[in-house]
């Protein structure tokens, strides 16, 4: 079961302007070969696939919606001019707890049949039920280039639209980091990162990790509110929240040169 794994780290958001706001979480996250799935279900009393427990991934609750989580994602990817030939995807998302969950970013790391990653789709959800999928090319040399993006999908109401995001995120391993840096303008506006450490995904991990994290899915949505709370108490003015794509999916491209250059400090660090 080695594509599959448990993360427990720490989610940090930092806004730069027009106000400072920052904070940090402790999250834990899971990486799920959507091939495993099944023998999960089986090997695990905790974790259940398209079933209620303690720990539940329902495949309905990303992609289209349709229950045919591995089927969307390949046509998307196909359409794309993505084709893994049958390689594996694994998904890092936040699992249901007793039943619920919320998860403002899910990563699909999809790979080919050779094990070499071929794309990355960050899918992002909203408080107001809507979804929309960034697919992000990867770069021959990770080091010398980050995937970027047009901003085109409602998220925050204190947050413009007139940005693009630069991504960096490493294959996953013994350490998993996903950094997020926001420019309007070609000025930074606004970071965001989960780092976490790698453990087996196993029923002793997961009793530890509720028994640490017991409430996760309520601090997620709480924090969401209880964070707009603060950045509306700072001034902040609300957005106007235009119509959703119209496709499901916005095609992001390499950089020709670093967007995030951590000679100049524009790199995120999760422990400031």
């Amino acid at each position: 079961m080695s594509g599959s794994a448990l993360y427990v780290g720490r989610v940090m958001h930092h806004r730069l302007k027009p106000r400072q706001h920052r904070f940090r979480y402790r999250v834990f996250s899971l990486l799920l070969d959507l091939d495993e799935l099944d023998a999960l279900h089986r090997r695990l009393r905790l974790f259940s696939h398209n079933r209620f427990n303690l720990f539940s991934f329902h495949d309905r609750d990303y992609g289209d919606g349709s229950g045919r989580l591995k089927t969307c994602i390949e046509a998307r990817l196909t359409a794309a001019g993505v084709d893994l030939a049958g390689g594996r995807i694994r998904l890092l998302c936040y699992p249901r707890l007793l039943g619920y969950v919320f998860n403002p970013l899910s990563v699909y790391y999809c790979e080919d049949r050779t094990g070499a990653l071929r794309a990355i789709l960050c899918e992002v959800s909203n408080t107001f039920g809507q979804r929309h999928s960034y697919l992000l090319p990867v770069s021959s040399d990770p080091s010398a280039a980050r995937p970027s993006v047009d901003k085109c999908f409602y998220v925050s109401p204190f947050m413009p639209m007139d940005c693009r995001y630069a991504f960096r995120m490493p294959v996953p391993g013994e350490r998993i980091g996903v950094h997020i840096d926001q420019r309007q303008a070609g000025e930074r506006l606004f970071v965001a990162s989960f780092s976490g450490r790698r453990a087996a995904l196993t029923d002793t991990g997961l009793l530890k990790t509720w028994l640490t994290h017991p409430l996760m899915t309520l601090k997620v949505i709480a924090g969401i509110h209880w964070e707009a709370l603060r950045l509306w108490l700072k001034g902040l003015k609300l957005q106007p929240r235009p119509e959703p794509p119209a496709r499901p999916l916005t095609f992001g491209v390499v950089a020709t040169t670093p967007v995030l250059n951590p000679d100049r400090g524009d790199g995120i660090d999760e422990n400031h």
